[in-house]
Order: C-alpha cells, then sequence, then structure tokens
C-alpha cells in the first residue's frame, strides 16, 4: 500500500491528537507543540550552519528531546502517554553542564547585548526566542492540561543553553558582544 503525506482530514481546520481525539487546528496543544515543532527545525538550520561538531552533537540531542515532548504534548489521554519516550533529568543536566563549560570560558557578561555578528549567532538568538514561545505556550497549556514539568523545565534550560551558545559561538569566531546601549 502506498503512503501518502495528505489525509485530507485537516480540510476544515480540525486536526487528531495522538490518541484520536479531533481538535481545531488552533486548539493551545496544537500552538504549543506545533511551536515545538518551528523550535526543531530552527534548530536544525543552526546545526547545519555550525562547524564544530561538539555543538553538532549536543544540537541532535536536542532536537530528539523535542520531538519527546512534542508528542508528550500531542498525546491526548495518559495512556497515548504511556509507551513514549521520556524527557529525564538527566537531559536537563547536561544542558546545565554544557552551559557551565561554555560559561567557564566566556567573559563575563556585563549588560545586556544584541543579537548579530554572525549567521550562526544571529540563528542561535532566533532559536531562542522561538524556545520561549514554545515555553509560553506550554505554561498556558498546562493550566488546562496535565503536562509533564520536565518539560517546562527542559524549554527553560534550553533557551538559557541557546543565549549562551551564541555568545560562545561569538567568542570562538573572535566577535565581540554588541551590548545595548539605551537612549537617554
Amino acid at each position: 500500500m502506498e503512503y501518502k503525506i495528505y489525509t485530507r482530514g485537516g480540510d476544515k481546520g480540525k486536526t487528531s491528537l495522538l490518541g484520536g481525539t479531533r481538535v481545531p487546528k488552533y486548539h493551545i496543544r496544537i500552538e504549543a507543540y506545533g511551536t515545538l515543532d518551528e523550535l526543531t527545525s530552527y534548530l536544525g538550520l543552526v546545526r547545519d550552519l555550525q562547524t564544530n561538531s561538539h555543538y553538532k552533537d549536543i544540537l541532535l540531542k536536542i532536537q530528539n528531546n523535542l520531538f519527546t515532548a512534542e508528542s508528550h504534548l500531542a498525546a491526548d489521554k495518559p495512556e497515548s502517554i504511556a509507551s513514549l519516550p521520556v524527557i529525564s533529568e538527566d537531559d536537563i543536566t547536561i544542558l546545565e553542564q554544557e552551559i557551565d563549560a561554555m560559561n567557564d570560558v566566556l567573559p563575563p557578561l556585563k549588560s545586556f547585548i544584541l543579537p548579530g555578528g554572525h549567521p550562526v549567532v544571529s540563528n542561535c538568538h532566533i532559536a531562542r526566542t522561538i524556545c520561549r514561545r514554545a515555553e509560553r505556550l506550554t505554561i498556558k497549556l498546562a493550566e488546562v492540561h496535565p503536562v509533564d514539568e520536565l518539560i517546562i523545565k527542559l524549554l527553560n534550560r534550553l533557551s538559557d543553553y541557546l543565549f549562551v551558545l551564541a555568545r560562545k559561538v561569538s567568542f570562538d569566531l573572535n566577535i565581540p558582544d554588541t551590548p545595548w546601549k539605551p537612549h537617554k
């Protein structure tokens, strides 16, 4: 049997959650996991632009974790979640260790910085802002549906990681941070 990418099931503005429940395509669940999908895709771009193999490996692990988080947010019932892979504290610890290792070699941050300086740096900052949006939407979803708190924690730590990664890539390329200079 031939597999077709289109099902026509969404032609009237509804889609199925993992478990079969049909919801409008603007449902908060769809917004939350759709934004995680956007972030995962954007991290693919960051990974493709990256030349450092360690960063590429970490970004690939992050993309896998985000797919796991997406599947959890898409599941409509506890029994739908039971067979899914999980996010663990170890996944968050890895991000924290990576942040600490990068920060150990970076100069102290003395002011807010403006994104830019190199395409990889700028794309890390864009991914960071998508991550923050995903975090906000996931928290909003958690107000009405159970959400594993580790997913929210992962997103919070990931946005920190992406900020520090942007700074570290700048540092590796010998591009100074651009400090924010507010007008007075």
